[in-house]
């Protein structure tokens, strides 16, 4: 099979972090013949922020017009975090656009109240000068699991890397974009493709609970727990991540060329 014959991929970075995080996992699709497309969303990377109110809309048109740019016109979907909020997102605006998708340590219900009135107080202090400091100190080490903490420093360390190079701003942009996203389990239900959920079993900030409600929600749903990941498995353990999406970029290219 040739790359042209094969699902593109577009991987969807988490939430301060950049597309940088899916180096291997981008190294090892393309070695398999995938094109692969792991873009800086909007004020992270190399992409300008601009000055667009907040809204998950805006990162989908751009994901949009990317895709159109490279010709490509159905996608494998894969997103972390923030990525996966913008995955279903999109979904939800484009779902001719999907043949497979991959949801890895996110969330298809909407923020409570509770949960938007800590997002908005995070914007706030992520862009307090004096405030930042410390709350980047409390909150990036929680984004890896005990196990990387423990044994894989290096990898924290790299973690730690992106987050200081984002700029506040962004970071305050998205968690107000993400604040305002509506519910999307009856966009999951409604997408009869090949679909993954990843979760870490120690991710300290997504309950074990919703990765569950969200394969079951997806109609070809298949869910996957790495034991030794936390909120990061593109960074933390990309090898059977990498795994994970083979088999469900397997199951899409079966389906078309079935």
């Amino acid at each position: 099979m040739t790359a042209a014959e094969r699902t593109p991929v577009v991987l969807l970075h988490a939430l301060s972090l950049d597309s940088t995080m899916w180096h291997a996992l981008s190294q090892a699709l393309r070695e398999r013949g995938h094109p692969v497309l792991a873009p800086d969303q909007r004020g992270f990377g190399g992409t300008p922020l601009g000055d667009a109110p907040p809204s998950l809309a805006v990162v989908v048109d751009d994901l949009a017009r990317d895709l159109d740019e490279r010709h490509f016109d159905r996608v494998a979907l894969v997103g972390a975090s923030l990525g996966g909020y913008v995955a279903m997102a999109f979904l939800r605006r484009h779902p001719d656009r999907v043949a497979a998708l991959g949801l890895v340590s996110t969330r298809a219900a909407a923020d409570t109240a509770r949960e938007r009135a800590e997002r908005e107080r995070f914007a706030e202090l992520v862009t307090d000068q004096q405030a930042r400091g410390a709350l980047v100190a409390a909150t990036t080490p929680r984004l890896v699991g005990a196990t990387t903490r423990a044994t894989r420093p290096e990898v924290l360390a790299a973690v730690q890397a992106m987050v200081d190079a984002a700029a506040p701003e962004s970071i305050a942009w998205a968690q107000r974009a993400i604040a305002g996203r509506p519910d999307a389990f009856a966009v999951l239900r409604a997408a009869d493709i090949p679909a993954l959920v990843v979760s870490g079993a120690e991710d300290e900030l997504i309950d074990r609970s919703e990765p569950e409600r969200m394969a079951s929600a997806l109609p070809r749903g298949r869910l996957v727990t790495i034991p030794t990941a936390g909120h990061l498995p593109p960074v933390e353990t990309p090898e059977a991540l990498t795994v994970a999406l083979l088999h469900l970029l397997d199951s899409a290219h079966q389906e078309v060329s079935g």
